[in-house]
């Protein structure tokens, strides 16, 4: 029997890229899943020719060999979220075993913002990268904790980034990326006499359609920085954190980890799973990355640098510099 036969998921935001990937590993792992976005059957393209469906998604779930139930929900509208809950109670007489806050609809407005300071930007800026983002995680760990309460059990899982510990992509980002970590570590708190496990989920640089886009723009020439880019050095697919997420919740002793960060290259490591090509990425806080990361035109000696986690502390010290865009 597949490791989560049986229980019941939801990843919000999955029309596409991350979300698409942690609803695929779930699914392949045995969970009926649900999976939430704007378009359902069309999509017009979000940026450059970038597309996706929840009839696609659902078909690459079923692929895996999952069952996926798309709903199309706006994540802006609160009265939508509570009416997806609503439909999982019914169907599932209340199960809901698994919720991956995943959806973000800030991406586009980033791009737009990217290389300037703050100040240059309308503070609309703040609510496109927040508001279907870390708002509507709240939202949705609400109504999932009411259902997952009255079975006492239950994951949730909050999609963060490196971004809340070191600059990337600006101050709403990097605020909002924070705030996200401490929403599920806060929520841990509150959600452990139920047995509800909470944890932010960090990924390492994830190929994703909009990710491969932004890559083209990271000249190497100008910053060596831009090297782990340009080249996807240690790239992982979005499935990877599917798997993670997966493995996550069938866990017995997953409560141990609540209100913690978890990496999801760590966790491919501390469950023996790899990517989907096989390989399986180290780290972004790896001393073999930050190697690469440092000095680029050295990689071919990346192997011979061990696999050691370098600790927070000293991450905090001194983080990596966001790399630079092409004028």
């Amino acid at each position: 029997m597949k490791q989560l036969q049986g229980k019941v998921a939801l990843v919000t935001g999955a029309t596409r890229g991350l979300g698409k990937g942690i609803a695929i590993g779930l699914g392949e792992a045995g969970a009926t899943v649900y999976i939430t976005g704007r378009s359902l059957e069309t999509s017009s393209a979000v940026a450059q020719n970038i597309t996706g469906t929840l009839s696609e998604t659902q078909q690459a779930v079923e692929d895996a060999g999952g069952v996926c139930i798309p709903v199309q929900v706006d994540h802006s509208d609160d009265q939508q979220i509570e009416a997806l809950f609503a439909q999982i109670d019914r169907d599932q007489e209340g199960q809901l075993d698994i919720l991956v806050n995943n959806v973000f609809s800030g991406v586009q407005a980033l791009a737009n913002a990217y290389g300037d300071p703050f100040w240059k930007h309308d503070p609309q800026l703040w609510d496109a990268v927040n508001h279907v983002g870390l708002r509507s995680h709240y939202v949705s760990s609400i109504l999932a904790a009411r259902l997952m309460s009255q079975r006492e059990n239950g994951l949730i899982c909050t999609l963060s980034s490196w971004g809340g510990l070191s600059y990337i992509f600006g101050v709403a980002y990097g605020a909002g990326k924070a705030a996200c970590d401490r929403l599920a570590a806060d929520m841990a708190v509150e959600l452990k006499p139920y047995q509800i496990t909470s944890v932010s989920i960090w990924p390492g640089i994830v190929g994703t359609e909009q990710m491969g886009q932004l890559a083209q723009t990271m000249d190497p020439e100008t910053d060596s920085r831009n090297v782990v880019m340009a080249e996807k050095i240690n790239w992982e697919t979005p499935l990877l954190t599917g798997r993670a997420i997966a493995a996550l919740a069938a866990d017995p002793n997953k409560m141990r980890y609540t209100g913690k960060m978890q990496i999801v290259a760590e966790l491919a490591q501390r469950y023996n799973f790899s990517d989907q090509n096989g390989d399986r990425p180290v780290s972004l806080r790896s001393l073999r990355f930050l190697f690469l990361a440092a000095f680029p035109p050295l990689r071919r000696y990346a192997p011979l640098i061990p696999d050691l986690k370098v600790p927070w502390f000293i991450l905090l010290w001194g983080n990596l510099a966001s790399p630079k865009l092409k004028n």
